[in-house]
C-alpha cells in the first residue's frame, strides 16, 4: 500500500475519535458513572488489591496512581481515551485481509462507532475500552507468533495492557489462546495470559471469601435490548447494555433497524471473501472469539437464574453477569466482515461501464454509515461527555486527611453514586474516596430500578452496624475499633448520615471531615502483601521484558550480520541490482 493510502485509515480513525469525544477532550476531569479520575490518585494499599474490598479496579488504579505522579490525572485521561479509540480502529483495519482501502476505512468506522463503544464510554468503563482497543493487536501479534514461531516483543506489552480490568483480561486471554495456542506455543501462550492477569487473579483470590456476588444482579446486568432491538439482535450490533440511561436516543427508532440491516448485509457479502483470503487459523480464531462472546452474552439473557446462582456460589463468577460487556470478543469479527463486505460490494460495482467516481462515492457512504446511523454519538455523545472541575473543598479534604492521625476513612452517606451540581448534574461514582490519600471504606451497594444489589466488602457492613449505635460517641468508638480514624461526609449526596463525635478538620458547603479519637491503622496481612508483591512483580517483569527481548534480538542480529568488504555490498553474485 502506497504511503498516502496507509495514512488515510489513520486520519479517518483520528477524525472519528475526535468527533466522538468532542468536548470530553477539553480542560478538566471527565466524570461519568464509573469513570472517576482525580488530580493525583494516591499509591495506597487498595490500588494494589490488598484493601478490604474486592479488587475491582486492579490493576488499572495502580497503573494510574503511578503514572499520575508524573502526568496530572486531568491530562493523562485525555490520551488514554483518545488512544483507546484510535488504537482500536487501526487494529481493526490491520485485521482486514487484502489491500482494499475502502475495506479498512469501513472496519475502522464499525470498530470505533458502535453501541458498545458509546455505552461503555458513557458508563465510564475506560479499562474495558483499553482492552477493546488492544484486542485486534493481540490477535495480530498472536498470528505473528504462530507463523514465525518467535514471540513478538510487542505482545509482552499488549497482553498486560489488555488486562487492566478483570473482564478485559478474560477477553484478552481468550483472544491470545484462540490465535496463538497450538503445539509448543500452547504452554507459553497460557503462561503469558496468566501472568498478564495475575494482579487481579491473585488479589481476587485473597478476597475469595467475599468474592461471591448477589444473585439479584444477574437479571439486572443481563444482556438487554438496544433501544428497539431485542437482546439477540442487539448482540449482533454490539449493543444490549443493562443500563438504559446510557443508550442513545437514535437506538429507539428506525436508524437502529437500518444499522442492523446494513451490518448484516455487509457481513454476509464479505464472509466468503474473508474466508477465501485469510489463513484457516485466523478464521478459526476470530470465529471462536465471536462465538465465546456471543454465547456468554446470550446466556445472561436466556438463563439469568443460572448466572445468578454461579455468581452467588462460585467466587469470581460475577465477572460474566454483565452480558453486553462480553461482546467485546465479537467486535473484531464484526469489523473484519464489514470491511470485507464493503470490498466485495465495490468489486461487484466495478464493471466496465462503471466509472471511478461512483465507486468512490459508494466507498465513502459505506465508511460513513456507522456515523450516519448513530449521529447522536458525535460531539461527546451529544454533549453528555463534558469535563468538570472539582470544588476546592476536595483538595482541602485531601490535605486534612493527610495530616490527620491514624486510621482509614469512612465515606458517608453509605451510597455508591452521586449527582452533584458541579458535575453538570450527571451521575458518577462517589469521587471523594479516590481524592483521599488513605484507604476509604465506601458503600459498594448498587441500586438499579429500585432493586438493591448487595455489596461484598465486609468492612462496609461492619461500619453500617457501628453507625447504628445510639449516640455519636458510641458510633465514634465502634468505628475507631474497626480501624476507621476519619469520617468524610458528602453534604451534596442524597441520603442521611448519623452524626459521629470527633474533631472537625474541614467544614464546607460540600464536605465535612471529622477525625475520630482512639483509632489505629488497620494492618494488612503479611501473607497478602507477599502474594501481591509476587503477582505485581511478575506482571511488571512481563511488561519490562518487551524492551529487553527487542534489544536482545537486535544485538543478536547485529552479531550474525555477515561482514562485507569495503566498498562492496552483500555477496549476492557478481552483480547487485539496485
Amino acid at each position: 500500500m502506497s504511503d498516502w493510502r496507509g495514512w488515510v485509515p489513520r486520519a479517518w480513525s483520528l477524525a472519528l475519535a475526535l468527533l466522538l469525544l468532542g468536548p470530553a477532550l477539553g480542560p478538566g476531569h471527565l466524570l461519568t458513572y464509573d469513570m472517576v479520575w482525580v488530580p493525583d490518585l494516591a499509591v495506597r494499599p487498595d490500588v494494589w488489591g490488598v484493601g478490604s474490598g474486592l479488587p475491582r479496579a486492579v490493576p488499572s488504579d495502580a497503573v494510574v496512581a503511578v503514572l499520575d505522579e508524573v502526568v496530572p490525572g486531568a491530562l493523562l485521561q485525555k490520551p488514554v481515551l483518545l488512544g483507546a479509540l484510535v488504537g482500536g480502529g487501526l487494529g481493526a483495519a490491520r485485521l482486514v485481509p487484502g489491500d482494499s482501502l475502502a475495506a479498512r476505512l469501513v472496519a475502522v468506522a464499525v470498530y470505533q462507532w458502535n453501541p458498545f463503544v458509546t455505552e461503555r464510554l458513557l458508563l465510564g468503563h475506560w479499562p474495558v475500552l483499553v482492552g477493546y482497543a488492544v484486542l485486534p493487536w493481540v490477535l495480530l501479534a498472536g498470528r505473528r507468533w504462530r507463523e514465525t514461531g518467535r514471540l513478538p516483543a510487542s505482545l509482552l506489552v499488549l497482553a498486560p495492557l489488555g488486562c487492566l480490568s478483570a473482564s478485559a483480561g478474560l477477553a484478552t486471554a481468550v483472544a491470545l489462546l484462540a490465535v496463538a495456542a497450538g503445539g509448543r506455543r500452547t504452554a507459553p501462550a497460557l503462561a503469558l495470559a496468566l501472568a498478564a492477569n495475575l494482579p487481579w487473579l491473585v488479589t481476587g483470590a485473597l478476597h475469595a471469601v467475599d468474592a461471591r456476588t448477589d444473585a439479584a444482579g444477574a437479571e439486572l446486568f443481563a444482556l438487554g435490548p438496544d433501544g428497539v432491538l431485542p437482546p439477540p439482535l442487539a448482540a449482533l450490533v454490539l449493543g444490549g447494555v443493562w443500563n438504559g440511561e446510557v443508550v442513545l436516543p437514535s437506538r429507539d427508532g428506525v436508524l437502529a433497524w437500518l444499522g442492523l440491516v446494513v451490518l448484516v448485509v455487509l457481513a454476509a457479502a464479505g464472509a466468503r471473501r474473508w474466508v477465501r483470503t485469510s489463513a484457516r487459523r485466523d478464521v478459526v480464531a476470530l470465529v471462536l472469539c465471536w462465538a465465546v462472546g456471543l454465547v456468554l452474552a446470550l446466556l445472561t439473557w436466556a438463563a439469568p437464574d443460572a448466572v445468578g446462582w454461579l455468581a452467588a456460589h462460585v467466587p469470581g463468577a460475577g465477572l460474566v453477569r454483565d452480558g453486553s460487556r462480553l461482546l467485546v470478543l465479537c467486535a473484531p469479527l464484526v469489523a473484519v466482515l464489514a470491511g470485507c463486505g464493503a470490498a466485495a460490494l465495490l468489486a461487484r460495482a466495478a464493471g466496465p461501464t462503471t466509472g471511478t467516481t461512483p465507486r468512490v462515492v459508494l466507498a465513502g457512504v459505506l465508511a460513513a454509515a456507522p456515523v450516519t446511523l448513530m449521529p447522536d454519538a458525535a460531539l461527546g455523545l451529544s454533549g453528555r461527555l463534558e469535563p468538570t472541575t472539582y470544588p476546592a473543598s476536595y483538595a482541602a479534604a485531601r490535605d486534612a486527611v493527610d495530616g490527620a492521625g491514624p486510621g482509614d476513612v469512612l465515606a458517608l452517606p453509605l451510597s455508591s453514586y452521586r449527582q452533584p451540581w458541579w458535575n453538570h448534574d450527571r451521575k458518577v461514582l462517589d469521587p471523594l474516596p479516590r481524592h483521599l490519600p488513605r484507604d476509604v471504606v465506601a458503600s459498594d451497594e448498587l441500586v438499579v430500578s429500585d432493586v438493591t444489589v448487595a455489596g461484598e466488602d465486609p468492612r462496609v457492613r461492619e461500619a453500617a452496624a457501628a453507625l447504628a449505635a445510639p449516640t455519636p460517641g458510641e458510633r465514634a468508638d465502634r468505628l475507631a475499633a474497626l480501624g476507621i480514624g476519619l469520617v468524610a461526609l458528602d453534604r451534596l449526596a442524597p441520603g442521611t448520615a448519623p452524626a459521629v463525635a470527633g474533631e472537625v478538620l474541614l467544614d464546607t458547603e460540600e464536605l465535612l471531615v471529622v477525625e475520630l479519637p482512639g483509632a489505629v491503622d488497620r494492618p494488612v496481612r503479611t501473607s497478602w502483601v507477599v502474594a501481591a508483591v509476587l503477582a505485581w512483580t511478575t506482571w511488571l517483569a512481563v511488561v519490562l521484558g518487551a524492551p529487553g527481548l527487542a534489544l536482545a534480538r537486535a544485538l543478536r542480529g547485529r552479531r550474525r550480520r555477515p561482514e562485507t568488504a569495503p566498498g562492496r555490498g552483500p555477496e549476492t553474485g557478481p552483480e547487485t541490482s539496485t
